[in-house]
């Protein structure tokens, strides 16, 4: 599925929660009750845009809970589960200098401090510690191993060139 380039997915829907409408969400927003300052929403599933309101929402242990209007019924509800949330990725606040969204690293092609190509970032993972970068191999990359490089900025993470999509590494190839 394309991405549509002025969106950025900034959640997803995961489940119902209790009987009347509300849902649960994994929230991609840090922190996560952030995606709660976004009001109208484009949830896509199966290919589908549908456009809902965000009437309200909390925190509930580790995740959010939303009521999304027009949706008062648990079985309405659960025909939204595993919907990405996007919103404008111009609604998205700036970010002080040297940090990114996610979105902007995807598709970054990755060199290390020699130069060699490593691939591109797939995806990245959230693992507590830190953001790990999953890096697939390109044709123009040493090999075709896919790679999991911690994203620390200034420790391995030496540079990221949004205007030329690259970032470069000090990273070990045979890592």
């Amino acid at each position: 599925m394309t991405q549509h380039p002025q969106e950025t997915v900034i959640g997803q829907i995961t489940s119902v929660f209790g009987v009347k409408g509300w849902l649960k969400v994994f929230s991609y927003t840090d922190p996560r009750e952030g995606i709660l300052a976004y009001r109208d929403w484009t949830l896509v599933l199966d290919g589908k845009r549908i456009p809902v309101k965000l009437e309200e929402g909390r925190r509930q242990g580790q995740g959010i809970v939303v009521r999304l209007k027009g949706i008062d019924d648990r079985e309405l509800a659960r025909t939204y589960g595993g919907a990405e949330i996007r919103v404008p990725t111009e609604q998205l606040p700036e970010l002080p200098e040297g940090e990114f969204y996610w979105h902007q690293l995807e598709g970054l092609e990755v060199f290390t401090v020699e130069g060699e190509c490593l691939g591109k970032v797939h995806h990245l993972l959230e693992t507590g510690s830190n953001d790990v970068l999953v890096v697939h191999a390109t044709a123009s990359s040493i090999d075709q191993r896919e790679r999991l490089i911690p994203y620390l900025p200034d420790q391995v993470v030496h540079g990221v060139d949004l205007d030329n999509s690259r970032m470069v590494v000090d990273w070990d190839p045979e890592f």
